[in-house]
């Protein structure tokens, strides 16, 4: 076993005195910081490693806050003028996942970087906090290597907006195969359209 291994042991055990102990440092640390970050290298160097992280040129890393909990619809005084099944204020679920939502907001502030992967670092009782593994396309280091110059074309832009992340996927259902996920590919929208539509034979 390499030290990476023994690191993933330890943070696989959160509830014990060492990681409970150095969670609770590290998330008071993170709220004095910008929602959005920039980081010299990742907390969590066995993870990002597995997630495709090399610790070379043209590979940033950012740490993104995000709120947890549901979303309130901003309606004045409460009043949605509607029918009592839309009369929900407080409750409201978001569709895409927590990270997914992280990918997102760190692809919109660096437009030139492709996001490669992220994954999850810290918690507490208001925020969640992920960190975003980027790649940067033109840079010489990522364009010669043959292992990650595939997101170097233009399909890979904003791979997070289009749920082509993995946590993207996750939130789609993606991570099902086989006759459990009929109705989810090749998309959601699209197998319902394939199972409603009207099809009527050219020659009866």
């Amino acid at each position: 076993m390499g030290a990476s291994s023994y690191i993933n042991e330890i943070w696989r055990k959160k509830q014990s005195d060492i990681m409970s102990f150095l969670l609770q440092i590290r998330a008071w640390e993170y709220r004095h910081f910008p929602s959005v970050s920039r980081l010299i290298k990742p907390s969590r160097p066995e993870k990002a490693k597995r997630l495709g992280y090399k610790s070379k040129q043209g590979y940033v890393i950012y740490r993104v806050r995000i709120r947890r909990g549901s979303r309130k619809k901003s309606v004045p005084k409460g009043i949605t003028s509607g029918k009592p099944k839309r009369h929900g204020v407080n409750q409201m679920k978001f569709n895409r996942n927590k990270q997914s939502v992280a990918e997102e907001k760190v692809g919109k502030i660096c437009g030139n970087l492709r996001v490669l992967n992220s994954f999850w670092v810290n918690q507490d009782s208001i925020f969640k906090y992920f960190e975003i593994i980027l790649v940067d396309p033109n840079h010489k280091n990522i364009k010669r290597s043959f292992r990650i110059n595939w997101i170097c074309s233009p399909k890979s832009k904003h791979r997070e907006l289009r749920g082509i992340t993995s946590a993207g996927k996750k939130g789609r259902g993606l991570r099902r195969k086989g006759h459990r996920a009929n109705k989810l590919r090749p998309s959601i929208r699209s197998a319902w359209k394939r199972n409603n539509k009207l099809k009527l034979k050219k020659f009866r």
